[in-house]
């Protein structure tokens, strides 16, 4: 009998996450990273620790964030607890809370999506764009996916005869990641995301992924369910501190 797949960790998955959606820049500025986002969310544009940092160190983040014109925000990693706690001391609340899921790819491909049903389509069609700006995937977080150079797809899902749903998913040493699922309000609960995530699957194995992961705030309920549902493994957490109030 083979044995399980063993699935990366936490760490291999941010740096996937990380390279598949890409900053405009990133820079080292003492012990941190400041990521320059231009409008592609916090993600990209969150600073991270390169070593334990103390409270000498916060302000020169700080500075550097200011100078891009960018709010104060931090992304924890396992292990970061010392960081999480002089934040929280230095006012920066907790935001988005975030799970990170992972399966070995051949178990996605136990099951195929409908025929017509999901497409993968690179560079995307205007439909799809205009259906990420209803979603408020704007140009900035669109950029995003322009600037990753890895193999890579946008997705387009149909449901009810009707443009449903977009993800966008690239492949880095053999993980694929998905991001940027977003599904029509009104088209919901009839397999859209679902379809989309088992398109995405059958792309990213053709493309060499051996792992197919994902990341989502925990407060989603609707997609939480269904990335269980499909068997999908919660490996890990992480999440963000932000200044939220001046001073």
């Amino acid at each position: 009998m083979t044995a399980p797949r063993a699935l990366p960790d936490t760490k291999t998955l941010l740096q996937v996450c990380d390279s598949t959606w890409p900053p405009a820049s990133a820079t080292q500025h003492g012990a941190w990273t400041i990521r320059e986002g231009q409008g592609g969310g916090q993600r990209v544009s969150s600073a991270t620790e390169n070593w334990p940092t103390t409270e000498a160190d916060l302000h020169i983040a700080e500075a550097a964030m200011r100078a891009l014109g960018q709010d104060l925000i931090f992304q924890i990693r396992p292990g970061e607890e010392a960081l999480d706690e002089m934040l929280a001391h230095h006012g920066y609340d907790i935001v988005d809370p975030v799970n990170i899921y992972a399966i070995p790819i051949e178990e996605m491909l136990v099951e195929k999506a409908p025929l017509v049903s999901g497409f993968q389509i690179w560079p995307p069609l205007a439909i799809m764009t205009e259906l990420w700006e209803e979603a408020g995937i704007n140009a900035g977080r669109r950029a995003v996916m322009e600037r990753a150079p890895m193999p890579k797809t946008a997705l387009f899902g149909r449901s009810d005869d009707q443009p449903a749903g977009v993800a966008f998913v690239a492949v880095q040493g053999g993980i694929a990641m998905l991001h940027a699922l977003e599904v029509v309000p009104a088209l919901r609960r009839l397999g859209t995301a679902r379809n989309i995530l088992l398109t995405a699957a059958a792309w990213a194995a053709e493309n060499g992924a051996e792992v197919f992961s994902l990341i989502v705030t925990k407060g989603n309920h609707a997609a939480n369910p269904l990335y269980a549902s499909l068997g999908m493994r919660l490996v890990g957490h992480y999440n963000y501190r932000k200044k939220l109030t001046p001073g």
